[in-house]
């Protein structure tokens, strides 16, 4: 992440306190950082199927859980916890 920029946000006080416990001291925001990363990413592959069912038939069963199988694996080699 290249800079970064302070906001406020509201949180439900006991969402807040769990991130914090598992953060740890100082790590908050990174926490929080990723997580948005992570629902960003999301919709963005959302998108990304959607426009492919647009042109194509709908992706079957088998198919999206070898791209979860896929993206797991990804996640795993770059040093993410496996889903």
């Amino acid at each position: 992440m290249s800079g970064s920029k302070k906001y406020s946000v509201s949180l439900p006080e006991g969402l807040a306190e769990a991130v914090r416990a598992q953060a740890g001291r100082g790590g908050f925001s990174a926490y929080v950082a990723e997580a948005l990363e992570q629902r960003l990413a999301m919709e963005k592959l959302a998108e990304i199927v959607a426009d492919f069912e647009t042109d194509n038939d709908p992706l079957t069963e088998e198919e999206v859980q070898e791209a979860r199988a896929l993206l797991r694996h990804e996640r795993h080699d770059a040093g993410g916890a496996a889903a």
